[in-house]
């Protein structure tokens, strides 16, 4: 495992552009971490950054803490492999309806109807873009 780290390096950011999901946790007090499985993308300046509702608990508690971490890992059937990256995170009120649909394009196939449909609702709503600055990465490959 490498740890102390601050940045992502390209490596990270070629496994950080698959399709996997990522486990975030957001800084929640005295409540025990529970870490959501989200979409995240990485972006080029070396952020992690993912959407949801304006008023979700994660927002509400990232207004209160800005503490996360997400950890995001390789699939049954490859070698071992993982990365953690805690920081702080701005809620951003632009960009996420284009972020959305990139992400929905990562994951899903739009070919198929009902997951169009999915994602013309999820446009429909309103959505800010959550964005994770790394300030300690670490990781494991096997």
């Amino acid at each position: 495992m490498s740890t102390g780290t601050d940045a992502l390096t390209t490596q990270d950011l070629a496994f950080l552009r698959r399709p996997l999901h990522g486990f975030l946790t957001v800084a929640a007090g005295p409540l025990p971490p529970q870490p959501r499985p989200v979409w995240f993308e990485a972006t080029d300046e070396g952020t992690i950054q993912l959407f949801t509702a304006p008023d979700s608990l994660k927002v509400r508690r990232l207004r209160r803490d800005p503490r996360a971490s997400i950890v995001v890992a390789a699939p049954v059937g490859e070698r071992e492999r993982w990365l953690s990256i805690a920081g702080r995170v701005t809620v951003e009120p632009d960009g996420a309806h284009e972020l959305c649909a990139r992400l929905a394009a990562r994951y899903w196939n739009l070919d198929d109807p009902a997951r169009a449909d999915d994602l013309a609702g999820m446009l429909a709503a309103d959505q800010v873009r959550l964005v994770l600055h790394p300030e300690a990465v670490s990781r494991y490959m096997n």
